[in-house]
């Protein structure tokens, strides 16, 4: 193909870039995003579906009443199938990211989307980001859609946010997987390697809460406990839009009001 075949093709196919925020119906049917719990669809209260959820989605809470918790939601089939009267459901909502473990568990599905960091972070980050990815015991699954996050699609990098090769020249770090039990002394030192002020990523529900491999021995079940996060991104994986919301929050690029 010659340059000039090449630049025409490039003018038909016009802007593939998408915008953010994306318009209505601009995400597939298939869709899955921020799943919400219908109590008044709850047979004796939602306790029944607490024990045939296959994943950590529902939880009884120090009441007694149940919790829906989006942090640990694999946003599967089975999981809405495990409430027969249809309570469980999955809205069209990619925005869930949060500030703190805590703000993905409600009653209903309510996500305490995240905040700016603050002034003087902001101040010394700017408006860009530069982000050292670490595989920490994943499917593979998450870091896909990282690596879609730098394609022409969604183009994370018009926004200032880029990831780097080195710890050294980071920001902060962006975490998947469960934490394998060969994976931690890495995590910890690619963080250590990370210059202060710096912040931590936990992406999808492997980083959040164990996902599937919840509870196993070779497992730490997200990102460890002494290590501090500044943003949960929930997804099994996350759609890309679901990670750029959260980034841009986090830059004070969205208000924390916004939905």
């Amino acid at each position: 193909m010659s340059a000039f075949d090449f630049l025409r093709l490039r003018l038909r196919q016009g802007v593939r870039t998408a915008l953010f925020p994306p318009r209505d119906g601009e995400l597939p049917d298939r869709f899955r995003g921020r799943p919400v719990l219908d109590r008044g669809k709850c047979a004796g209260g939602c306790a029944d579906c607490v024990g045939r959820m296959p994943t950590g989605a529902l939880t009884v809470g120090p009441d007694g009443g149940v919790l829906l918790d989006v942090g640990a939601s694999q946003f599967t089939p089975d999981e809405s199938a495990a409430c027969p009267t249809g309570a469980l459901t999955y809205t069209r909502d990619y925005r869930m990211a949060s500030a703190t473990r805590g703000g993905l568990v409600s009653p209903a599905g309510e996500v305490d989307l995240a905040g700016a960091l603050g002034r003087a972070s902001r101040r010394l980050f700017g408006r860009a980001l530069r982000l050292r990815s670490v595989s920490a015991g994943s499917c593979g699954g998450c870091e896909a859609e990282l690596t879609a996050l730098g394609n022409v699609v969604f183009d994370m990098a018009r926004f200032g946010i880029q990831f780097v090769a080195s710890p050294r020249h980071a920001d902060g770090i962006v975490v998947t997987g469960a934490v394998s039990t060969n994976m931690r002394a890495a995590l910890l030192e690619t963080l250590d390697a990370t210059p202060e002020p710096r912040i931590v990523i936990a992406v999808g529900a492997c980083a959040i809460d164990g996902g599937p491999f919840r509870g196993g021995s070779e497992v730490a079940g997200g990102v460890p406990q002494d290590v501090p996060v500044d943003l949960w991104v929930p997804g099994c994986p996350p759609h890309p839009l679901t990670i750029l919301d959260g980034l841009l929050r986090l830059l004070g690029r969205i208000e924390a009001g916004d939905r």
